[in-house]
């Protein structure tokens, strides 16, 4: 028989690791630290904005086809969504049966693996190419990275959308089975 309730019984387990968690982080890196005693299955995200460096909740990415908003993956852990375009790109093969003409993806989405993935498969990601481009070529990628990043503002639109109109702003909690 114990004095300790459920709930008190499971946040005194999770305090034993968190105090496990501080004394081993003298000398090392903990992944997935816990940061909340009362959700300790929630993971800070470093996002580096000048607002909040870190933020709680999920990472979304999305598509935006036709007006139309598709969530491509979901997570609450702190992994880099670079290496979601390729999966993304492969699900628009499947649901329309050819590959996107262009990518307008944000800037972390535009690493080499991912630029070599594009060109490979005859997609134009936006952005200026790396390099040094020439005088005469400058010109019209800069025009064409100006107009793909107005054509983006759509998607940072719904997420604005998303917040005013669909309370996602006002999610401030997840529940430990939807991990």
């Amino acid at each position: 028989m114990t004095l300790l309730n459920k709930q008190e019984d499971k946040q005194l387990l999770v305090i034993s690791e968190l105090y496990r968690q501080q004394q081993e982080m003298y000398t090392h890196r903990i992944e997935d630290r816990i940061v909340s005693i009362h959700q300790p299955h929630v993971r800070p995200i470093v996002r580096g904005k000048a607002r909040a460096r870190v933020e709680f909740g999920a990472k979304v990415a999305i598509s935006l086809v036709d007006g139309y908003a598709l969530v491509e993956k979901m997570s609450g852990n702190n992994d880099n969504e670079a290496l979601t375009l390729q999966e993304a790109v492969e699900r628009y093969r499947e649901r329309y049966g050819h590959y996107p003409e262009a990518v307008l993806a944000d800037q972390i989405y535009r690493n080499r693996e991912n630029r070599k993935y594009c060109k490979e498969k005859g997609i134009r990601l936006s952005g200026l190419p790396l390099g040094r481009p020439s005088k005469k070529a400058q010109s019209e990628q800069k025009h064409i990275a100006h107009k793909d990043s107005a054509e983006r503002n759509a998607i940072e639109g719904k997420f604005g959308e998303g917040k005013r109109r669909y309370g996602l702003g006002l999610i401030q909690a997840r529940l430990q089975k939807n991990k």
